[in-house]
């Protein structure tokens, strides 16, 4: 995967974990999904490379697993509810700023 880029005007309101987490993506559009993954997230925003593009503006789901720090101490499954800001394209990848709207738990499932 390609080199996180270091921005030289921090936009960001709150600070961001960097942490490579599994995720998958869901158009709420057109019920499409795809794998991807975290280079790092907050509790307002996520920054995510996908194989497929996605479009500014679209509203999708990222299914994941948050990791303690964001958790009070346990992993927790997550669906958050975001709208894709940018779009960087980087060879066979994209990079994808998403803004979190809303975070919901998930239920355990047994195993």
């Amino acid at each position: 995967m390609p080199e996180p880029k270091v921005s030289k005007t921090e936009r960001r309101s709150r600070s961001r974990l960097v942490k490579r987490l599994d995720v998958r993506v869901r158009n709420v559009h057109n019920s499409t999904d795809q794998a991807a993954h975290t280079r790092d997230v907050s509790t307002n925003g996520v920054f995510l490379y996908t194989q497929s593009r996605l479009v500014e503006g679209a509203e999708v789901e990222l299914v994941m697993m948050l990791p303690p720090e964001f958790t009070a101490g346990e992993k927790c499954w997550v669906c958050c509810h975001a709208q894709v800001r940018r779009v960087e394209h980087l060879g066979q990848h994209f990079g994808v700023a998403a803004e979190i709207r809303r975070i919901e738990a998930l239920p355990e499932i047994p195993t």
